[in-house]
């Protein structure tokens, strides 16, 4: 079924397209200051997202990576007529799980509760200040191969250099969704390409794109510095994220305040 035409959509982490103005220093992704949010009309249905869906991540420094993914806690999608006009949703920081790493509570070198806990301190997330993240529709367009190109920036090169975005992009995007992605405190709009389907009550987005983790002050290990480059003492900046959104039908929304 064709859905969101002519709808606005704003996301989380500017990423990859040349395609909308305001792009970041990271090269791969359209960075922007925070947008006005979409609004659903009077005869909007709303679709809530399930327990499964999730935000995915790869960090990688040139020693080796690691990936996981962040729960989708809550949130709400309103689709008129086909189409997607509004919605958001929240990602619960303190449930990070690291997939590439075994739990061992037997074990006092456990690296997966090291990493983990690492990733809840201030060097990162800051979690205990900040334990949601959230993603705000602003624009949600067809996505137009003739006019809207995926650009990858350029990476020191090292064994586990991140995959570029334009081989790490969702494969046959139908939209380009934009969007404010508020994570530590800041807010930026983020403009990326998606593949959305709905069939019957269920409506499903994937999307995979390239963020610059400084744009929302994750600054530790910062590959900014020469020195640290030769030494391969640093964090890679960008990090391969994904969302995984399945949605249901939960009502039909008569008035929205």
């Amino acid at each position: 079924m064709k859905i969101f035409k002519g709808i606005a959509f704003a996301t989380v982490t500017a990423f990859m397209l040349s395609a909308c103005g305001g792009n970041s220093n990271s090269g791969d992704a359209v960075v922007s200051e925070e947008k006005e949010a979409a609004e659903a009309g009077t005869a909007a249905v709303k679709f809530t997202p399930t327990d499964d869906s999730q935000v995915t991540w790869i960090g990688s420094k040139p020693t080796g990576k690691h990936n996981g993914y962040i729960p989708v806690t809550e949130g709400e999608l309103f689709v008129e007529g086909g189409n997607i006009t509004s919605g958001s949703f929240t990602m619960d920081i303190k449930g990070l799980e690291i997939n590439d790493l075994e739990n061992d509570p037997n074990d006092e070198e456990d690296m997966h509760d090291k990493l983990t806990n690492h990733l809840m301190s201030p060097d990162f997330f800051a979690a205990d200040s900040f334990p949601t993240a959230n993603f705000e529709i602003t624009e949600v367009k067809e996505y137009d191969a003739s006019t809207m190109s995926v650009e990858g920036k350029d990476q020191f090169e090292t064994e586990y250099t991140p995959e570029s975005a334009e081989e790490f992009m969702v494969e046959n995007p139908t939209h380009w969704i934009s969007g404010n992605l508020t994570m530590r405190g800041t807010t930026k709009n983020v403009a990326f390409p998606a593949h959305v389907n709905m069939e019957g009550n269920e409506l499903t987005a994937k999307a995979k794109f390239n963020i610059d983790r400084t744009d929302w002050g994750l600054m530790y290990g910062d590959e900014a510095s020469v020195a640290d480059k030769a030494k391969d003492k640093f964090i890679y900046n960008t990090v391969n994220v994904g969302i995984e959104l399945t949605a249901t039908q939960a009502e039909e929304v008569a008035e929205v305040q």
